[in-house]
């Protein structure tokens, strides 16, 4: 776990390029502590913390989600190695619905932030989280990015995971969605050596397919090692630097977000016919 890839190192995370221009908000630290020993006999015994960890990163995600569903703000955590192609798909989605929807993205790096300046090429608003050593997002960091950018009801939120196949997919952000992206220049094996990942996505994005002429992916074989490891998982193949094949993940986001919205209508009609 991340005990063993430096997400125990002390280092808060720092979020910048939000809404408030004016310095950095810095975090305090947050949960990862990483292991412990103590003596046993003259031998050091490692304490587990991954059940502290994760518990408390649940909670913090449940908190999240109820925000997220009391403003009907349909929240996408996009997860995938780097290079994948999440920060040219994220463009790509709020250029084909801006004027239909708000958007708003938390963009997820350890270091700089050359993919929230594209992003806000675009007109929206951004908030920038450097996770130093650390290899993805939490909830913790995520509730307060939240916190610190303008949401507005019945918005799209994408939170775009730091570029990791491995622990991202064990942090719940409160999201709605997980979707993982992979591209056809990383193999169709993917899903099987990263299954933990493509195992807790809900929607797997298949990138890139213009290059699979210049490429060696059977995207058969692709969809079949997908459905050994999670055969209720919807899969898109597009390119997003083409457009090909964009319109139907396009739909799939305007479906989430009307679901969403219906949701909350029919319980509160429900409640208040009660």
């Amino acid at each position: 776990m991340c005990e063993t890839c430096g997400c125990n190192h002390q280092q808060s995370p720092v979020i910048t390029g939000g809404p408030k221009y004016g310095g950095n908000f810095r975090p305090e630290d947050i949960i990862f502590t990483g292991g412990d020993t103590e003596n046993n006999g003259g031998k050091k015994r490692e304490i587990e913390v991954k059940e502290n960890v994760l518990g408390k990163n649940q909670d913090l995600a449940q908190s999240n989600r109820a925000f997220f569903n009391t403003h009907k703000i349909l929240a996408i955590n996009l997860m995938g190695s780097p290079g994948s192609g999440k920060t040219t798909l994220i463009i790509k989605t709020i250029e084909a619905l801006k004027g239909e929807a708000e958007i708003f993205v938390v963009e997820g790096d350890q270091f700089g932030s050359l993919d929230a300046d594209r992003i806000r090429e675009t007109g929206i608003d951004v908030l920038q989280i450097n996770t130093g050593n650390g290899c993805h997002l939490d909830a913790d960091s995520v509730g307060r990015a939240i916190r610190e950018l303008p949401l507005k009801a019945n918005a799209l939120l994408i939170i775009e995971n730091v570029g990791n196949l491995v622990c991202p997919a064990l942090f719940d952000l409160g999201e709605h969605e997980k979707v993982v992206v992979f591209s056809v220049t990383e193999g169709d094996d993917k899903p099987l050596k990263y299954a933990p990942m493509f195992h807790e996505a809900s929607i797997c994005i298949i990138n890139k397919v213009d290059l699979m002429t210049y490429v060696d992916f059977d995207q058969e074989k692709a969809r079949a090692n997908l459905r050994q490891i999670n055969h209720h998982l919807l899969v898109h193949t597009l390119s997003s630097g083409q457009g090909t094949g964009m319109p139907e993940w396009i739909e799939t986001l305007r479906e989430k977000m009307k679901s969403l919205q219906s949701e909350k209508r029919n319980a509160h009609a429900t409640k208040k016919e009660g």
